[in-house]
């Protein structure tokens, strides 16, 4: 086990019953589901006047999207504060990596409709095909994009 989780399994554990229990305590009590790429799309829908943003669907839930956004960004900036930056992976890697990383995810969440948050999570948990095959795209795509930066001795 120490060899799959060198720095243990138990944050991991409680971080997975923390997320499961928030999105369905929003499900259960708004009917809302909590995905991350609808919470940037609604974000932006105050920033631009392309038709895309000015959707209702958008322009209406862009409110509570937004407290959800920052209550990530609280939790973030709590775990930071209470474990510190020498436990944080993105300090090891360089700026550029990063930036390239997000427009690869961003490209990824348009054309597959959806974060892994909005799949995975709660698109697994109502049973939607199309969720299980975005799940087992962005598993697959991982898996295989791991196996080729390990082979090729990326560090």
């Amino acid at each position: 086990m120490t060899q799959l989780f060198p720095n243990g399994w138990i944050h991991y554990l409680v971080g997975g019953l923390l997320i499961g229990c928030g999105v369905s305590l929003m499900f259960v009590f708004t009917g809302r589901v909590t995905g991350m790429s609808s919470v940037f799309t609604a974000t932006w829908s105050y920033f631009s006047e392309r038709a895309f943003f000015q959707q209702a669907k958008y322009i209406g839930s862009r409110g509570w999207r937004l407290a959800l956004a920052l209550a990530v960004f609280l939790g973030a900036a709590l775990w930071w504060w209470s474990l510190g930056p020498a436990h944080a992976l993105t300090t090891q890697l360089p700026w550029w990596r990063l930036l390239f990383g997000g427009m690869l995810v961003g490209y990824g969440v348009r054309m597959s409709d959806g974060c892994t948050s909005g799949h995975g999570i709660c698109g697994l948990a109502s049973l939607s095909l199309p969720s299980l095959t975005a799940v087992l795209t962005f598993l697959l795509t991982a898996i295989a994009t791991a196996n080729i930066v390990a082979t090729l001795g990326v560090k």
